[in-house]
């Protein structure tokens, strides 16, 4: 799927950018885009992609996972004023969404890894319909993991799973019994459920909406039974409260780092 070929199309429609067009025809231009806040600079690929589809040249200054500070200049464009001005909302709505993810996402990272070097940090699905390849891509730019991508990678047993199947251990027969090849998860609310999981050996558990000291209990129980299992922990955590996660868990999953993050500021200027 062509995404940015969507999202310009989305933009400019049959007509163009009328305002634009109506201004210009074949004069050519210049412009720099400029950070206007410091963060982790994420998305330039693509920004230049973006002035490449419609015809213009960016040359990148800056790259991807770059820390930055507010008034640095991450690119140069060249080309026609048309392509230019028809491309500058879309590059930039990509460069301030992906910069907010890696910036937030690699803040959580350089706190945990103090405590926990192996520790992981997750993005999950709560993401932007139609830009979460560009969103899970700022993720690991800013020194974390994708998680799964989508409903076919990975399994992934949650609590409505477990409930219309009647039971944790059912839930986990079943797909058994049809997925031989995924790395398989459950997402478990008590002990009961995560002791169940790790003696039917699954890849992983992930435990949900818990406090950190009963989390850290149901991870070490599990380890007991199971020193393979991976352990993950979600819901509610925040960068106020992860470094109480981070030294017991293997993966953190974060929903707020995708679908709530705030973007940072960039402008394009014509010189």
């Amino acid at each position: 799927m062509d995404l940015i070929k969507i999202y310009l199309e989305e933009d400019l429609g049959e007509e163009g950018d009328i305002t634009t067009n109506s201004i210009f025809t074949n004069e050519e231009g210049e412009a720099i885009i400029i950070a206007k806040e410091d963060c982790v600079l994420a998305g330039i690929e693509d920004a230049k992609e973006v002035f490449s589809r419609l015809g213009a040249e960016m040359q990148i200054l800056h790259q991807d996972g770059e820390k930055i500070k507010a008034g640095t200049i991450v690119a140069r464009i060249r080309g026609k004023l048309r392509a230019i001005l028809a491309g500058e909302r879309l590059a930039l709505n990509m460069l301030s969404r992906m910069s907010g993810i890696a910036t937030e996402t690699r803040t959580l990272v350089d706190m945990c890894r103090r405590v926990n070097p192996d520790v992981k940090i997750c993005a999950t699905r709560k993401t932007t319909p139609g830009f979460r390849k560009y969103e899970k891509k700022a993720v690991i730019i800013g020194g974390g993991e994708p998680h799964r991508f989508g409903l076919f990678d990975a399994v992934l047993i949650k609590d409505n799973h477990i409930k219309a199947a009647g039971s944790v251990g059912e839930a986990i027969r079943r797909v058994k019994e049809r997925i031989k090849d995924k790395f398989v998860e459950v997402e478990v609310e008590n002990l009961e459920q995560a002791l169940i999981s790790a003696r039917e050996e699954v890849d992983a558990i992930l435990i949900d909406n818990q406090p950190p000291q009963v989390a850290r209990d149901i991870a070490t129980r599990v380890r007991e039974e199971n020193p393979d299992i991976i352990i993950e922990v979600s819901g509610g955590i925040t960068r106020d409260n992860i470094l109480l996660y981070a030294p017991f868990a293997d993966r953190i999953s974060l929903g707020y780092i995708t679908h709530s993050v705030k973007s940072k500021d960039f402008s394009l200027e014509i010189l």
